[in-house]
């Protein structure tokens, strides 16, 4: 993928709920967008896993990326997820984001027989996932990695690059981490950059960047956007709280513009007001009324003045 602004969608889909996913993602190929996600909760019975569902879309889209918002790390091995994310790169020219989270749920988390940790440990074992997964991405010799959480003993890297790393750190530590170690972060409880939990989150990250010598600029920030797409404009886009709602398509269009120019957003995944996935008909608008005046609106506020 690109650095260009990223725009997509995210999905919650259970079982029964296949055929509609496929119909959304082929809708949103066809449309231009970049990237689907689904929400990862292996402990739910009803929904469709969601590497084996992101991989069934990725065989059926063309340019269409998808990732997992975000991986459940504690039921997924590092190890074992680096081969699913490489594999999946592989076969699909590369249209995979690796979303990395450090498991919020324990205790349906440890339902499913995995050992409880800390809060503290689950950051610990959240950024050397992500240090061990690029270590058996890109080919190379044999790897043995003996860290605080995981081991793995004279394994082969795949000879494919690790994906993108967007995380969905939420507290200090965790954050921390992401400017360390990730490529982009999603706010938690679909934060915006309006919101004080923005405000005091994206600091952190940056400076632990700019210790560890990265520029904090290249880490994106993509927000999940809940709201609605209305015929007319409403009379306020934000509520009393201040939370996005959504409005006209030219409301959105420039409260999004004014998010990436002045506030450094770097994507954007429409959901539907209640958070769910969204219906055909607003992400038939969202891609084709929205996205395009974004970027239109953003590549022309960008251009130098000829004069």
């Amino acid at each position: 993928m690109n650095e260009r602004i990223v725009f997509g969608f995210g999905a919650h889909t259970d079982i029964g709920e296949g055929p509609e996913l496929l119909r959304l993602t082929q809708q949103a190929d066809r449309d231009g967008l970049d990237v689907f996600s689904l929400s990862d909760h292996p402990y739910l019975g009803r929904r469709l896993d969601a590497y084996a569902a992101i991989g069934f879309v990725l065989g059926a889209t063309r340019r269409l990326a998808g990732f997992a918002n975000v991986t459940n790390l504690p039921t997924r091995p590092p190890a074992v997820l680096a081969r699913t994310v490489t594999s999946l790169s592989a076969l699909s020219a590369g249209r995979v984001v690796l979303g990395m989270g450090a498991g919020g749920l324990w205790d349906r988390i440890s339902d499913m027989g995995v050992p409880r940790l800390s809060p503290s440990e689950a950051v610990d074992a959240f950024e050397e996932a992500i240090l061990l997964v690029r270590k058996l991405s890109g080919g190379g010799p044999p790897i043995t990695h003996h860290g605080r959480h995981y081991r793995v003993e004279s394994i082969e890297p795949a000879p494919v690059e690790a994906p993108p790393v967007w995380t969905g750190s939420v507290g200090p530590r965790s954050l921390a981490a992401t400017g360390r170690a990730a490529d982009g972060w999603i706010p938690g409880h679909a934060a915006d950059w309006q919101s004080a939990r923005y405000r005091s989150s994206r600091p952190v990250i940056d400076e632990a960047a700019a210790a560890m010598g990265r520029d904090p600029q290249q880490i994106r920030t993509v927000f999940n956007l809940p709201g609605r797409i209305t015929d007319g404009p409403l009379p306020a886009p934000r509520d009393r709280d201040g939370r996005w709602i959504g409005g006209s398509a030219g409301q959105w269009v420039e409260e999004l513009t004014t998010a990436v120019l002045d506030h450094g957003a770097s994507g954007f995944l429409l959901f539907s007001p209640s958070g769910g996935t969204p219906d055909r008909r607003s992400l038939a608008r969202w891609g084709a009324e929205i996205v395009p005046a974004v970027r239109e609106a953003v590549e022309s506020r960008r251009a130098p003045d000829p004069g």
